[in-house]
């Protein structure tokens, strides 16, 4: 044993890639639905770590190695959050700030009671990030302290009670109805056109703000069925065909005419319609009406799929590398439509290197950046600074001819790599006094530390959602899963309402934010 150990020791690479196999493989294990994911990488680096410490070995991932793991995750994450984020602040501002100031309560909190309890400011910084199952910002609150240990030990300590906390809570409000109506997946409904008067499409989709299109029109049950454009015009006895919300498309209908027993999508003899994937470079960072489908082939799109949400293709709607778009167009065009578009797998892991240095060029140096405060300021740190440029970058998608973003499968691979290598780096420098500090007083005061602030951001972001933004229950936990950043808590939310649409609009709607704000707020702390 103390052979292999001292084999791990002298060799940091063999080590990590032990570390990452050990805690993948533990991480991997389900208990009712529910598992550590990545996080139990730090518990095996933890474990292992205090294994060595027992024997007289010291393990240590190099710094640079956990630093260069903590900037691809928080870029990562930036690039596949930006669109939702910058999306948000038009339309949930109220959210997002009322999270914010949940974070700043808990922080203020946590202030007070880890210095009644006698705890260091790493430690705290470290205790809320853990209680808020936050990786970036336990690697905000590192980089800020200079101390690895101290963060660390608070936030394995803390981690699993806000897990298990956070999923109560998410469940208790996901049971309670209430607040604004489910959303509704996207339906295809074909409409017989019974009003009088002639109306152009454009006014119907202006008067529902863009939430459905309209994909095909016959004009007669004679005569051949027609692409839909965005300006053609609807008169009697026209069937048409509806693309959006279940309950929005019924109202459409409902203004038109009725509900047909023809199914137009389902001739296709004239007009076909597919998924093709998008990953033709160039038209990264377009919207839909920027692709010109009408005017290149007779065609419009319907849907935009982007991982595993359908989504109605506004004509305002930016694409991304690996969006999969539903096209409606001639049989004949057909061919030629996925040849514009790409529609290919290959290329969709490239990593686009000069953007993506960039990026991470763009965010290590933002990082550097002094920012006044009193006590004296503090810099954004490496962790910060590239999330802030990943959120634009990921919102931008291209700057001129040069293509910033990544799809959505490369940003995910390199985001989950990043994070264990982080957790990975972490455990090896907290597990030499782990054992330590759990069987001393920091043990106790920091599980009592954690227990509070998860609670209380918990219970202000349930009122926040319940009372001010008058969401539904599972909105609401959507929200909780949000604002703890715990993808964990969210499939969980998602068992347990049947995966209720409205799940996840609550983690969208709160997500980003609350990233940004757990970093900044767990750096202030680390440096006050």
């Amino acid at each position: 044993m103390l052979d292999l150990l001292k084999l791990l020791a002298a060799q940091p690479i063999l080590l990590l890639a032990v570390l990452l196999g050990i805690g993948s493989l533990l991480g991997s294990f389900r208990v009712k639905g529910i598992h550590l994911g990545p996080a139990a990488v730090l518990f095996a680096a933890i474990a292992v770590s205090s294994l060595g410490t027992a024997y007289g070995v010291k393990f240590a991932v190099p710094e640079v190695v956990g630093t260069l793991g903590l900037v691809l995750f928080t870029y990562t994450v930036g690039l596949l959050s930006g669109p939702n984020f910058f999306a948000s602040l038009q339309r949930g501002w109220v959210a997002m700030v009322g999270v914010v100031g949940a974070f700043v309560a808990a922080a203020v909190a946590a202030i007070g009671l880890g210095k009644v309890l006698g705890l260091s400011m790493p430690v705290i910084a470290g205790s809320f990030a853990g209680a808020l199952n936050n990786t970036p910002a336990l690697a905000a609150a590192a980089e800020r302290s200079g101390d690895t240990t101290g963060p660390t030990i608070g936030y394995s300590i803390a981690y699993l009670f806000g897990v298990g906390a956070t999923l109560g809570a998410a469940l208790f409000v996901a049971r309670r109805g209430g607040g604004a109506g489910r959303p509704e997946p996207l339906t295809t409904l074909t409409v017989r056109v019974d009003r009088e008067d002639a109306v152009c499409s454009s006014e119907i989709i202006d008067a529902h703000q863009g939430e459905v299109v309209f994909s095909r029109i016959q004009h007669g049950e004679e005569n051949p069925i027609e692409v839909a454009s965005e300006h053609t015009l609807i008169t009697r006895d026209d069937l048409v065909t509806v693309v959006g919300p279940a309950d929005v498309v019924e109202e459409v209908a409902e203004e038109l005419g009725h509900a047909s027993s023809h199914a137009l999508h389902e001739r296709r003899a004239d007009l076909d319609f597919r998924r093709i994937t998008v990953s033709q470079p160039r038209l990264a960072g377009r919207s839909i009406a920027e692709l010109g489908l009408e005017d290149r082939f007779g065609a419009v799109a319907t849907r935009v799929r982007r991982g595993d949400l359908d989504m109605v293709a506004q004509d305002e709607f930016v694409l991304q590398m690996g969006d999969r778009v539903r096209v409606t167009a001639p049989t004949e065009e057909m061919a030629a439509v996925s040849a514009y578009l790409g529609d290919s797998e290959r290329g969709l892991s490239d990593i686009n290197p000069i953007g993506f240095a960039l990026g991470l060029a763009l965010g290590v140096a933002l990082g550097l950046v002094h920012v006044p405060f009193p006590g004296g300021g503090f810099t954004l740190g490496a962790a910060a600074g590239t999330l802030i440029v990943g959120l634009i970058f990921g919102r931008l998608v291209r700057v001129g001819g040069l293509v910033v973003s990544m799809s959505n499968s490369s940003a995910t691979s390199l985001s989950t790599f990043g994070m264990i290598t982080f957790l990975a780096y972490a455990g090896s420098r907290a597990g030499e006094r782990f054992v330590e500090s759990v069987t001393s007083d920091v043990g106790w005061k920091v599980f009592i530390l954690g227990a509070v602030i998860t609670v209380l951001t918990a219970s202000l972001v349930t009122f926040l959602g319940r009372r001010v933004v008058k969401a539904a229950g599972p909105q609401v936990s959507g929200m909780i899963a949000g604002a703890q950043t715990q993808p964990a808590v969210l499939a969980f939310a998602n068992e347990r309402t049947g995966f209720d649409l409205r799940v996840g609009l609550g983690y969208a709607l709160v997500y980003p934010a609350a990233m940004i704000a757990k970093i900044i707020i767990a750096q202030i702390v680390a440096g006050l």
